[in-house]
């Protein structure tokens, strides 16, 4: 009995709750005429596609700078990493690498910056990024236009000039991960081995980085600021690490996301990314000074899960097409939960 109430007591009744609601959306999936592979395989794939950009928050809940509102920093290098692959006309596994280098490229450079801003302004993070990654994407919508890409896959079409809305990349590096050691369970059922093997890899560097003395330096500072500095850590030097790898891992799993979607999505896009991914990891068990893989991985699942599940299945309980209506619903149902939990 004492284990089962440490149980609860760890892993918390609203995740305990939410992870039977998911369980038996599953089980009354059949008598609905839903299948339960085709579901299970979109809850596997969207785990693969945005595990990375909710494992992205670790570094920065870690350093104390809070939850990562300005993620789109970080997929905008992604962005830039994945056009200009598709300028030099690279495919496959040389076409993705390229993408991913580039993009960690870029991501370190916005990330130093992001990271001065933040030392700035202390105990406002949080706000002060929500400010950062809005903004920036509306300026890089104006990037987009005038930036002198040439590849006819890329450009619009009637002019010849600024980046479509929506970019293929079926004859590039689609599915490049996806497919890798890919399992056909059945024949709506696919796991995408390599992804998720991709996604467990960046999960232990994570986990090993922070088991290293800089690693360690970084959770003193978002601990005890004042621990850390009577150790003789830099503070501003250990936050700005962590802003740092927290937008390199956002531009890899931006990439890791466009190879699976098969479109390299531009403008607007990272907005549609940010309170998702800040929900995922906060539903995992997240607060804001401290995360782990587990509270990713956890919430990654539990948010994906019902967010692909209760449309389908609630759509064809009723027979009428509301998914979208509910898709909507749910999500921001779950968002304005998890945001709740950060005064915990």
């Amino acid at each position: 009995m004492d284990a089962v109430n440490n149980f609860i007591k760890n892993f918390g009744w609203p995740r305990i709750i939410i992870g039977f609601f998911l369980i038996s959306l599953f089980i009354a999936a059949p008598f609905f005429g839903v299948r339960v592979d085709t579901s299970l395989n979109d809850v596997i794939v969207r785990f693969g596609m945005s595990g990375i950009m909710v494992l992205s928050m670790v570094p920065m809940i870690q350093s104390g700078c809070g939850l990562n509102f300005g993620i789109p920093v970080g997929l905008i290098a992604g962005m830039i990493g994945a056009v200009v692959s598709l300028e030099f006309n690279l495919v496959g596994l040389a076409g993705i690498v390229v993408a991913f280098l580039i993009g960690i490229s870029v991501a370190a450079v916005f990330g130093f910056l992001y990271g001065l801003l933040l030392n700035r302004v202390k105990g406002d993070e949080m706000i002060i990024a929500t400010y950062v990654g809005f903004s920036f994407v509306f300026l890089m919508n104006i990037m987009w236009l005038i930036l002198p890409f040439k590849n006819p896959a890329s450009v619009q079409g009637f002019k010849g000039e600024g980046l479509r809305v929506t970019i293929s990349i079926e004859e590039y590096w689609f599915h490049v991960l996806s497919d890798l050691l890919k399992i056909k369970v059945s024949k709506y059922l696919i796991i995408p081995t390599g992804m998720i093997i991709f996604f467990i890899l960046m999960c232990v560097l994570v986990w090993a980085f922070f088991k290293t003395k800089t690693g360690t330096a970084i959770t003193a500072v978002g601990s005890n600021p004042d621990y850390a500095r009577a150790s003789g850590i830099s503070i501003d030097k250990m936050r700005i690490i962590s802003v740092m790898l927290s937008t390199m891992l956002a531009a890899i799993g931006m990439i890791v996301y466009q190879q699976s979607f098969g479109f390299v999505q531009m403008f607007n896009s990272p907005l549609a990314f940010v309170f998702p991914s800040v929900a995922a990891i906060l539903l995992g068990g997240a607060s804001v000074n401290k995360a782990s893989i587990t509270n990713v991985i956890i919430g990654t699942i539990l948010f994906q899960g019902i967010l692909t599940m209760t449309p389908s299945v609630i759509n064809s309980a009723i027979n009428i097409d509301v998914s979208e209506i509910i898709r909507i619903i749910v999500a921001n149902g779950m968002i304005v939960y998890a945001l709740t939990r950060k005064g915990r």
